[in-house]
């Protein structure tokens, strides 16, 4: 899919990540306020590395104009099995409709990837976003300590064919 502008002010471009981006997607992940107080030992030692973002279907939301051209939100597809693996906004570019933006992306990359769904398993605090984005619950994955020490909701984004 080649790299496309959303209507949200201002331009907001998705492309495809590169390994230069690894940092700034560890940043993301880690300094996420949906990550803070009881949540932040599940991403203190994460890393996004160039590695992960060449073996999977990576893309970055950037921003243009005044924004410089800065990576404001992310996501991961996996293939197989089929899995939005990671998905984060910057805390500062939330309610921008970037997250929304992101999952119309990632749905359009899993239709041309013959994905007929996507399996999510959410962290708490994004469970009614994924809601409200189209997935369906399906379930939940029970807490695995010490890494994730809470039951985790999981959803799936039913992807129509073209």
């Amino acid at each position: 899919m080649s790299p496309r502008t959303s209507p949200v002010s201002p331009p907001i471009t998705i492309r495809r990540a590169v390994a230069r981006n690894a940092k700034r997607l560890t940043r993301l992940v880690r300094g996420s306020g949906a990550y803070a107080g009881q949540y932040a030992a599940a991403v203190a030692g994460y890393r996004v590395g160039p590695d992960y973002i060449e073996a999977h279907r990576v893309f970055v939301a950037v921003g243009a104009d005044g924004e410089g051209g800065r990576v404001l939100g992310f996501y991961s597809l996996v293939l197989v099995p089929p899995e939005l693996d990671l998905l984060f906004v910057a805390d500062e570019a939330q309610g921008r409709g970037i997250g929304r933006l992101l999952v119309a992306h990632m749905r359009s990359e899993a239709r041309a990837a013959g994905l007929d769904r996507v399996r999510v398993v959410s962290h708490l605090p994004a469970e009614g976003f994924y809601h409200r984005a189209g997935a369906v619950r399906t379930g939940t994955v029970r807490a695995s300590p010490p890494a994730v020490p809470w039951d985790r909701p999981e959803f799936e984004f039913r992807v129509a064919s073209r």
